[in-house]
């Protein structure tokens, strides 16, 4: 630990809450620069909500929701054309606050009058969305569940899904919301942080009880009962990865701001938790992503009041270590260069026949090896090792991997989904300064005009009318004030303002997707321009 800051240079950097150390100018960092912003409630509804526009099919597995205060009256007139067209319709909305966690500040309406908008909300504030009603129940107890995610690259895109997880129960059993049991949290919320206060948690030894189990054992008793548990990790597997496309396109804006192309700096990888919640029908539905799940492997016990003690939670244990060994397994720094041995001396041993003795390497204290050929020259190699045999393995002795690569594995499946990465592409081309994450009126002018999207019917003035219009209403809407601009948000409704008006007759996605066709194009013809002119 390093609580002054550090001196020394490392491998891997492991900061506690967030990317925040600009010093750092090689090794790896646990966290991405904006992941902290990006998974905040607010931001995480409006990339989804982004790729609904888009795939409404393919991104139905986030709520219905809504952002306060600014889309309150949308939401009282959304909320009122529902109930006018189905009056059989009671729904229940849950109301979070953007920036809250482990449950603070949550609660449950029935009608969008009962928000509480008494200065509360205009000073923090927060997402509401439609309540899942139905949820699948174990042991009559509403659960959710908490899957880690590690995404070990940006770019290229890497994801790893941990292949168990933690099911966290309420404490009382559920009742569909009423006006009686609206506020009783136990029954609603999952939080753990909330129902370890309640005096129905049970700390269990055992994985497949308690108020804290496996996720596995889930599964077990789901496939006992004669679930498809195989579509249903399919499902969630392609849930991680749509969020996961969602999230990129601004991570990289924040990506190239904190640690910019050319210069020196880390790489990143991140664990993230993915709280999800399973419909009766064993549908899944995304809760939320956290940045900074909590690692701990132990709870506290009141010994005598007042009196606590940490005791081992083998639940926890069984989970989360895993992942944490695993996580530095896969972006361990020596196995490239173990893997760049190995096949040196394969390549060697191919050539020469040379046998092989054991030696500490002095730059990164792990077991290498290398030719000895003295000995093979002299016929005096060691004996008792056949003409065949490789050295043991650093991780012989450790378990298979928990980690199961999903992308680019999957890649061919969902490639097709990852249009606003490209929209971002051509957003940082056209920043200019290196560092910044807001776009100026001459770098939007530069895009419009490299990708010859100006004409008679669309002028430069108009340009910037949608320029100044589209950021004036981004930035009114409390959106990062430190550097003036347009942000990657506001481009993205600009771009696919452009879109609707050139390919009229064709569905959003497409729109989209056949003007980035059309600008791609055109900047990779200056490109080549530029070229043929720099040789000349």
């Amino acid at each position: 630990q390093f609580p002054f800051g550090r001196r020394l240079p490392c491998d891997i950097y492991w900061h506690g809450v967030s990317f925040h150390d600009n010093d750092i100018f090689s090794g790896q960092v646990n966290k991405f620069p904006g992941m902290t912003e990006m998974v905040r409630k607010i931001t995480l509804s409006r990339a989804v909500r982004t790729m609904q526009d888009l795939f409404p099919l393919e991104y139905n597995f986030y709520p219905r929701s809504w952002i306060l205060p600014e889309e309150f009256s949308l939401f009282v007139d959304e909320v009122r054309m529902m109930k006018d067209g189905d009056p059989s319709w009671k729904p229940t909305f849950i109301v979070k606050p953007d920036g809250g966690c482990q449950g603070d500040g949550i609660y449950l309406i029935k009608d969008p009058s009962d928000i509480r908008l008494t200065g509360s909300i205009q000073s923090r504030p927060a997402v509401v969305q439609e309540y899942i009603c139905k949820p699948l129940l174990v042991d009559k107890l509403k659960f959710d569940i908490r899957l880690y995610v590690l995404l070990k690259s940006l770019e290229p895109l890497e994801i790893y899904i941990a292949k168990d997880g933690l099911s966290r129960f309420c404490t009382e059993p559920y009742q569909e919301p009423t006006l009686k049991n609206l506020h009783q949290v136990f029954m609603h919320l999952t939080n753990y942080s909330l129902n370890i206060h309640s005096g129905n948690f049970i700390h269990s030894d055992n994985v497949n009880t308690g108020s804290k189990r496996t996720f596995s054992s889930i599964l077990c008793r789901l496939s006992s009962k004669g679930a498809d548990v195989k579509k249903l990790w399919s499902d969630i597997i392609s849930l991680v990865i749509k969020t996961i496309i969602a999230l990129t396109p601004e991570l990289k804006v924040y990506y190239q701001s904190d640690i910019p192309a050319g210069k020196p700096g880390p790489t990143c990888f991140q664990i993230l938790g993915f709280d999800i919640l399973l419909m009766k029908n064993l549908k899944p539905m995304l809760l939320e992503v956290n940045a900074n799940p909590s690692m701990r492997i132990e709870h506290e016990q009141e010994l005598s009041p007042g009196v606590f003690e940490n005791v081992p939670s083998p639940v926890d244990e069984e989970v989360k270590v895993a992942v944490i060994r695993d996580t530095l397994r896969l972006v361990d720094p020596q196995k490239k260069k173990r893997k760049d041995t190995q096949k040196h001396i394969d390549c060697c041993k191919n050539k020469l026949n040379i046998s092989y003795n054991y030696f500490m390497c002095h730059r990164c204290q792990t077991l290498e090896h290398v030719p000895e050929a003295s000995e093979e020259l002299l016929g005096t190699g060691p004996a008792g090792r056949g003409e065949g045999d490789t050295p043991r393995s650093p991780e012989a002795g450790l378990p298979s991997l928990c980690l199961k690569q999903v992308f680019p594995k999957y890649a061919k499946q969902f490639n097709y989904l990852r249009l606003v990465d490209r929209v971002a592409a051509l957003f940082i081309r056209f920043l200019g300064v290196k560092g910044t994450t807001k776009l100026g009126p001459t770098g939007f002018r530069t895009f419009i005009r490299n990708c010859k999207l100006s004409n008679s019917n669309f002028s430069m003035a108009s340009v910037d009318i949608l320029y100044i219009d589209i950021t004036r209403r981004w930035n009114s809407m409390g959106i990062d004030h430190k550097e003036s601009g347009m942000c990657l948000q506001a481009f993205v409704e600009a771009f696919f303002c452009l879109a609707q008006k050139k390919y009229k007759s064709l569905p959003l996605h497409e729109q989209v997707a056949s003007l980035i066709d059309f600008c791609e194009y055109h900047l990779a013809a200056l490109d080549e321009k530029r070229l043929v002119c720099g040789r000349g």
